[in-house]
Order: structure tokens, then C-alpha cells, then sequence
């Protein structure tokens, strides 16, 4: 899969891969990284950061992000907050240009499976 020979999981830029969000905590596997592995079959890998604009366009799609459900620990997410999105939400974000601000450090390389390194370098707030 995408792991380095010691277990680690790698971000889109070939280094390791960074924490995107503990508060509120994120990931597939709720370890504030954006790691993956065959049971998450949604690929929660692009590190977002929301804007009001995305999560009104994710909430209109289905997956609504910013109400909080308390019943599972979810404070819901807010403007300006990070979050492992499923890479195939954030490619139809772009294609209708919705797409959220992405962290690359913290975005899993298992994304480019999906979106292209080009698509996630345009929305980056993390090259220099």
C-alpha cells in the first residue's frame, strides 16, 4: 500500500506524513492524521482546510461536515478548521471549483490515486 518500510505512511510530497487536525480530531481512524488502509473505502486522505463555500457545496451533496452530532463526539467542522476529506468529495469540489484549501504535508499520497498532484498543488496553503 503506501507505507515506507517501517510502517509509516507517506504524503503526497513522498515525505511523511504530518497531523492535520486534533481539534477536532480527524481521520478515518480519528488519530488526527489523514492514514488509510483497505477498510476506509471513502479514502478520508486530503487534508482540507473548510471554507464556508465547501462545506455549504458538501452539505447540498449529502455530506453535511459543519452540524454537530454529539452522539458521536463530533463537534461539526467550522471555517478556517483542517479536516481529512475523501479524496473523491474533494475532486468533485474542484470540478464544480468548490474545492477547499489543501495541506499537503498532511495529505496521504494514496490521494494521487484519485486527484492529481498538479489539481492539489493549485489549492495548497503549504508550498513555499
Amino acid at each position: 500500500m503506501n507505507r515506507d518500510e517501517g510502517g509509516a505512511q507517506r504524503n503526497v510530497l513522498g515525505g511523511p506524513l504530518g497531523v492535520c487536525s486534533e481539534k477536532p480530531v480527524t481521520g478515518f481512524f480519528r488519530t488526527g492524521c489523514c492514514d488509510t488502509s483497505p477498510e476506509d473505502i471513502g479514502r478520508h486522505t486530503v487534508c482540507i482546510v473548510a471554507s464556508e463555500e465547501f462545506l455549504a457545496f458538501s452539505k447540498i451533496r449529502g455530506n453535511d461536515l459543519s452540524t454537530p452530532i454529539p452522539e458521536y463526539d463530533f463537534p461539526g467542522v467550522q471555517p478556517g478548521q483542517r479536516w481529512c476529506l475523501c479524496a473523491a468529495r474533494w475532486r468533485e469540489a474542484l470540478q464544480a471549483g468548490k474545492a477547499p484549501q489543501v495541506v499537503l504535508n498532511a495529505t496521504n499520497e494514496a490521494t494521487l490515486d484519485i486527484v492529481s498532484l498538479e489539481d492539489l498543488k493549485r489549492h495548497a496553503v503549504d508550498l513555499h
